[in-house]
Order: C-alpha cells, then sequence, then structure tokens
C-alpha cells in the first residue's frame, strides 16, 4: 500500500481544518436536546463551518453529483444507528445516544471526527457505552507512537471494547486521510490475523490517520437499511462512534481535530 507522509507545514494545514470539525461538532453536541431534529442538527453545522469557507465533505458523497450520493450534510446515527445515519425529521427523546459524523475540506485539506453524546438523562447502559467508545479512542491515542504496527494498537482497542462487554463493529473502520477524506491504510478498530498478514503496517511520523472505534452493546453484526446507507446493530442494541483525525509524531502523535 502506498501511504501519504505529510510534512509539518501540511500537518499543520490539516489542524486548521480541524479545529473547525471540532467547533462543529460542539456547537452540534450543545443543541442535541429534546424535541431537536436530526436535520436541524445538519443544517446547524453546514451554518457553522459554512461561516470560514469550509467544505463539508459528505453531501452526495461518493459521487459528489447531486441526488447521486450521501444525501446529509453529516452522518447522524441515533440509538441502534451506527454510522451513516442521514439526517431527517426524526425528533431526538431524552435518554437517546445519538453519533454526529463531520467531515470537511479546507485549503485542500481534509478533517474527520465524531462524537457521541446522550440527550437528557441517559441509561446506565448508554453512559458505559459512551464511556467505553471514548475510552478506546483515548487507548489508541496514548499507544500511537513510529515503529508500532497498527496491530499493536488494534489489539489493545479491541480488548478493552471487549472485556467491558461490548463488540466492535468489523464491516466498517478507519482510514488514512490528507488531500483526501479517504487515503492507504485501512485503520481497523480489531485485531485479526488478515490484519497482521495483509494489512499490517508500521507507523511512521508525518502518517495521518482517522481512527474510529464503533462499538455496540450487543452482538458485532451490522445490517444496512434499504437507504443503502443507514448502519444499525443487527440486534437492535445501542451503537457508539467516535472518532478523531490524528498525525504521527516522532514523538507519539497528536490530535488534529481536538
Amino acid at each position: 500500500m502506498s501511504i501519504s507522509i505529510k510534512s509539518q507545514s501540511e500537518i499543520e494545514m490539516m489542524r486548521r481544518v480541524g479545529r473547525v470539525v471540532r467547533q462543529t461538532l460542539t456547537v452540534c453536541a450543545a443543541a442535541a436536546q429534546p424535541g431537536v431534529t436530526t436535520e436541524e442538527l445538519d443544517q446547524l453545522a453546514l451554518a457553522t463551518w459554512s461561516k470560514v469557507g469550509a467544505e463539508g465533505l459528505f453531501k452526495n458523497y461518493p459521487t459528489y453529483e447531486k441526488g447521486k450520493g450521501f444525501p446529509g450534510n453529516t452522518c447522524i446515527s441515533v440509538n441502534d444507528e451506527v454510522v451513516h445515519g442521514i439526517p431527517g425529521t426524526r425528533k431526538l427523546k431524552d435518554g437517546d445516544v445519538v453519533s454526529i459524523d463531520c467531515g470537511l475540506r479546507m485549503e485542500g485539506w481534509c478533517g474527520d471526527s465524531a462524537i457521541t453524546v446522550a440527550v437528557g438523562a441517559p441509561s446506565a447502559e448508554a453512559t458505559k457505552l459512551i464511556r467505553v467508545a471514548y475510552e478506546t479512542l483515548h487507548l489508541a491515542i496514548t499507544l500511537i507512537r513510529p515503529g508500532r504496527r497498527w496491530s499493536d494498537i488494534a489489539k489493545p482497542m479491541q480488548e478493552h471494547v471487549e472485556s467491558n462487554g461490548f463488540s466492535c463493529v468489523r464491516e466498517f473502520v478507519g482510514h488514512g486521510i490528507g488531500r483526501r477524506m479517504h487515503e492507504e491504510p485501512k485503520v481497523p478498530n480489531f485485531y485479526s490475523r488478515e490484519l497482521e498478514r495483509y494489512g499490517d503496517f508500521y507507523l511512521r511520523a508525518g502518517m495521518t490517520l482517522a481512527v474510529e472505534p464503533m462499538v455496540i452493546v450487543g452482538q458485532s453484526d451490522v445490517v444496512v437499511l434499504e437507504d443503502g446507507w443507514t448502519v444499525l446493530s443487527k440486534d437492535s442494541t445501542l451503537a457508539a462512534h467516535v472518532e478523531h483525525t490524528i498525525a504521527v509524531t516522532s514523538e507519539g502523535c497528536r490530535v488534529l481535530t481536538d
């Protein structure tokens, strides 16, 4: 695989768009209240990044032809929706678990991040799920440094999720990111023999990766709705999705979307 290595100046450019991604998600998190529709959150996100001249990456993806690709500006997934939820008329309710995924391009560089928040007063199960998802992402951040194989990071991520009684989604993984939203390599959140044999890679300073654990309360199996986008847990249990764009540095890593 051909993995792009970025210079310090290029990473600074990615940090600039990463800040806008984070600001957008912070605004949406505060607005995720009972009675608010997912479409309203989507439009709020669009208005937030448009003020600074950023461009959304999701609308009409992957064709960028109107009506041919993803219909939303953001992906908003609720409860048993894992990823790629389409914003619409659904009103958020007290106790909902909401994942918001935002990808932007600015001055030729991309940033991608996702948060999961609880609406109102969540259940104990939902609270634990969200906590474990963020812990898993933080664990990856603490382990990333040059010279390590990705499998040395994916395995502890999976172990942390499963030790808490949850499951890692296997059909969808993280990715390299830079001038394009999706670059090499694939960045799984779980260990497999296939990863070690065919998809493993050594971390090098200058790599920029979108690391995005997806955690399900029940089994890891997922299904895709007839809309062709929305991914649900097959057993209808709660799911969480969190993500950061991360640059590997000489001493460890730098989170570009914090």
